[in-house]
């Protein structure tokens, strides 16, 4: 499969602090990719260089084989790539049904006059009833954000951004914070997007991770560290040795 997204030899520095270095990385299309590491690996940072909110040091980026590596976040967005954060970036006074109808109305041009859109356009309505169906919304729909169960929280956040039909999806950590009994819920509907919609997750969750990703890339010291399917991942002593503490001779 050719790569939706790739990077070569990224680097992003603050001062003397090399934060992504060297990083050459390729995402397939449709892929369901894990970027996970060690708490301060970089892996934040590299969503930020993704998505446009950080500007790299050296290197490039592609979307599709454009390179994008000097356009702003809006125009990555409108070209396919949406996130999510680790703290979400919710309307804490919107309900989803609000929430949903604006960033629908405003991809479709009318953000400035959403409240008569979402009320009078039909595509605007279906497409909402649509997302608050796949996302499971439905109980909570016309509830404040502030007040939702932590879980519909993220849920609402990950239908935010999906909402931008989005050609890669850049997940980071969707389950922190979320309690147990609310975990299944989240990884099920992440599971169950489209497979046109490539997803890029960063999560330290390993449960999680292995039966979600069928590709897992491993940061370390902002470095990519190893790289592959996530039974051979799960079997490399290097990978052992930075979460478990064992020792490696290599």
């Amino acid at each position: 499969m050719a790569p939706v997204l790739e990077t070569v030899n990224l680097e992003k520095r603050f001062g003397g602090i090399i934060a992504s270095h060297d990083v050459t990385l390729s995402v397939e299309k449709g892929a369901r990719h894990a970027l996970i590491g060690p708490n301060g690996a970089g892996k934040t940072t590299l969503i930020n260089l993704l998505t446009g909110v950080l500007r790299p040091t050296s290197g490039t980026i592609r979307l599709d084989g454009e390179d994008i590596t000097r356009l702003a976040s809006h125009a990555r967005v409108r070209l396919g790539i949406t996130r999510t954060f680790q703290i979400n970036q919710l309307f804490a006074d919107l309900t989803p049904v609000e929430t949903l109808g604006l960033a629908i109305s405003e991809q479709q041009g009318h953000g400035t006059d959403w409240w008569r859109i979402v009320g009078s356009r039909p595509e605007v309505i279906e497409r909402t009833a649509d997302l608050i169906d796949r996302f499971h919304l439905a109980d909570v729909m016309n509830e404040r954000t502030a007040v939702l169960p932590y879980g519909k929280q993220r849920l609402l956040e990950i239908a935010l951004a999906f909402a931008c039909r989005p050609r890669v999806l850049l997940l980071d950590e969707p389950a922190a914070g979320v309690p147990e009994s609310e975990r299944h819920e989240i990884l099920a509907t992440i599971e169950a997007l489209p497979k046109d919609v490539t997803v890029l997750l960063i999560e330290h969750d390993m449960d999680i991770v292995f039966s979600f990703a069928d590709r897992i890339s491993v940061l370390v010291n902002g470095a990519l560290f190893v790289e592959g399917r996530p039974d051979e991942v799960a079997r490399d002593p290097r990978v052992k040795a930075v979460y478990l503490g064992e020792a490696f001779d290599g």
